[in-house]
């Protein structure tokens, strides 16, 4: 609002500093009151501007200056500072003729989204990429039907079967990520360093199952979208242990969507026609780890 006697304190909270301008009526009398009888926060900042023809007195002040303090909530930042009116004697030194007076101040900025997307636009990623990607990432693994269309009803396989593993991690805000499954572990229970222990997936991508001669297991490719992987593992029992359940664990991860693979970051799978690990993306030196097994 303009500055007017019915709202003499106008604020205008920008990107990275408050604007206060006042109307010297400050208490809609007619009386004016003097412009260095104002100041802005503990730290008494003075006016940068004074317009004589609508009587008015203007502040500026970065968000973090003239002794303003920040609350922070969780969906907002909060600057708080005030207008301070101190009458001093004028003229008459003796008596006064207006109440001090305080006025509060407070600008609202939303944590989780920009403040301006037209001042600000950095080169490398939105302001609120950044802010989301303090936030916990939400992984997910399941069971998926033969073609992919949903999760499986069952987790029960018969041997000769497949099982259809899908990894995702659900990205919000962030900049573009791109999901690898590092290791993935078999046991008979819950506990993943316990033995007897098989690896399907190891050396930081490779989908060493697919290697024995008797499996057909690999990665899907193409990726249906980048923060999702599927891959495929023939059913399998532990020697020796009539136990029908399997704990399956894997450890997932992402890196930025625009940064190539590399051997710490890749989906290889051993291609049996050819011989030669194959990734899902990426240039085909990043698996030859793979068979040396001396991955990052």
């Amino acid at each position: 609002q303009a500055a007017a006697p019915l709202h003499p304190v106008a604020v205008q909270c920008q990107e990275a500093q408050v604007v206060v301008t006042v109307h010297r009526d400050l208490f809609g009398t007619g009386r004016l009151v003097r412009a260095v009888d104002l100041t802005l926060g503990s730290a008494a900042c003075l006016p940068v501007a004074q317009s004589a023809a609508e009587s008015t007195v203007t502040f500026v002040a970065g968000l973090h200056e003239c002794g303003s303090t920040l609350q922070m909530t969780p969906d907002s930042l909060i600057y708080k500072t005030s207008l301070s009116y101190k009458p001093t004697p004028s003229g008459n030194l003796v008596i006064i003729r207006t109440n001090a007076a305080v006025v509060p101040i407070e600008c609202h900025y939303p944590r989780k989204s920009n403040v301006s997307s037209n001042a600000v636009w950095p080169t490398w990623a939105p302001f609120h990429s950044t802010l989301s990607a303090e936030e916990r990432l939400m992984f997910s693994l399941r069971l998926m039907n033969g073609d992919w269309s949903a999760e499986r009803l069952s987790n029960g396989f018969q041997l000769g079967e497949s099982l259809h593993l899908q990894a995702d991690v659900a990205s919000g805000d962030h900049v573009p990520l791109r999901l690898f499954v590092d290791d993935c572990v078999a046991t008979l229970s819950p506990d993943r360093n316990t033995s007897p222990r098989y690896a399907l997936i190891d050396l930081s991508g490779c989908l060493v199952d697919g290697r024995s001669d008797d499996t057909t297991s690999t990665f899907i490719s193409p990726r249906p979208r980048q923060e999702t992987l599927q891959f495929m593992v023939d059913a399998f029992k532990f020697a020796g242990d009539d136990r029908n359940l399997i704990y399956i664990t894997c450890h997932l991860k992402v890196s930025p969507a625009d940064q190539a693979p590399n051997p710490l970051n890749k989906a290889c799978s051993f291609n049996k026609a050819s011989s030669l690990w194959a990734p899902v993306e990426g240039t085909g030196d990043i698996c030859s780890c793979c068979e040396t097994g001396s991955c990052p």
